[in-house]
């Protein structure tokens, strides 16, 4: 049993999978930094200082608070601004990987674009002679 689970560990497209799980998750907290320390305080310097992350309505009138870590401990606050911050995420995500896929794609076409020409046949290529013979005759 721990040879057949070694065999299935190192096969190629399990450990090409876990590079790729490993690497979309540090992707995913560049990602996360780019929205929540660059783009979003741009956003909020625009709009006059708004955190969006820190935007929710409460759903009870129990909740009094002005921040969002406190209202959750209120009652129950629909955290709409967190759901924004995180939906730039995703789509800044989706956008990243459509631009590499695209790329991808361009250099798949280039490669398949220049097929080799098939070889020549033996007759072909004496053809080819007798003719090179002509033109210098």
């Amino acid at each position: 049993m721990l040879k057949e689970f070694r065999e299935f560990a190192m096969k190629g497209n399990v450990v090409d999978l876990a590079v790729g799980v490993i690497i979309g998750a540090a992707f995913g907290a560049i990602v996360t930094s780019l929205v929540g320390d660059v783009i979003m305080p741009v956003i909020g310097a625009i709009t006059g200082g708004l955190d969006f992350s820190n935007y929710f309505t409460p759903l009870s009138k129990a909740v009094t608070a002005n921040n969002l870590a406190d209202a959750k401990k209120q009652g129950a606050v629909l955290a709409w601004g967190n759901f924004f911050t995180l939906t730039l995420n995703f789509l800044i995500i989706a956008f990243v990987l459509f631009i590499v896929i695209r790329a991808m794609n361009k250099l798949k076409r280039k490669d398949e674009a220049a097929p080799t020409p098939p070889k020549l046949t033996r007759q072909e290529e004496l053809l080819i002679e007798i003719r090179d013979l002509l033109k210098k005759g």
